[in-house]
């Protein structure tokens, strides 16, 4: 928790921020591979990770994208330079991009990419319709997009979440707000996912 702290999950900064970023590589591995084997990907899909933090779903999606490109956008300087260290071999060959940036704002142009997903970052989003809106203006009509996070909203939720939720400031939505979110952005289908055990919700919103 201490190290949590100092690194700062909001936006990760200096020596603790790292050792925070590699702990969440880790930390967060099972639930990106339960979520990822839901996304239907083609090897020639472009996709972006919104708030790529250490850039072990980026590694991940490279070995489903053979023919096509990747890339990831965190507005943490720490956590850029996490990523890019940790697929430097595709940054280097041209298959991934690594920007630092908002997601309120990004650098891409309207319909870009096939699938768009986020990993245990919506928490923290400044405006979550304004910033889902922006999402959804770089997604291709067909396109999905992917939100993941450990926990959502519901009245089983442990103490351990509650208190983390309260002292990190997470945002933190019902099944049924996931839902209206969705769909009050544009949506035209939404699935939800909920793992067996846990509190992982994994969205998905087809455009």
């Amino acid at each position: 928790m201490s190290v949590t702290e100092a690194g700062n999950p909001r936006k990760p900064q200096g020596e603790a921020g790292k050792m925070m970023i590699e702990r969440m590589n880790e930390s967060h591995a099972e639930m990106t591979a339960w979520a990822l084997d839901k996304l239907n990907l083609k090897p020639t899909d472009k996709v972006l990770d919104v708030g790529c933090g250490g850039g072990a779903a980026l590694k991940r999606l490279s070995g489903r994208i053979d023919g096509g490109r990747l890339y990831g956008i965190d507005y943490s300087e720490v956590s850029v330079e996490a990523s890019k260290e940790l697929n430097k071999a595709d940054i280097e060959s041209g298959k991934m991009e690594i920007h630092q940036g908002s997601v309120s704002k990004m650098p891409f142009e309207d319909n870009q990419f096939d699938a768009i997903i986020t990993v245990e970052s919506y928490y923290f989003w400044p405006d979550l319709e304004e910033d889902m809106r922006e999402v959804f203006r770089v997604l291709k009509e067909g396109g999905t997009f992917m939100l993941i996070a450990e926990m959502y909203l519901n009245d089983d939720l442990d103490e351990h979440h509650i208190e983390m939720a309260r002292k990190f400031e997470l945002r933190n939505l019902t099944v049924d707000e996931f839902k209206a979110l969705f769909e009050k952005t544009g949506y035209k289908e939404t699935k939800i996912h909920l793992k067996d055990g846990k509190y992982w919700i994994c969205v998905e919103g087809k455009k």
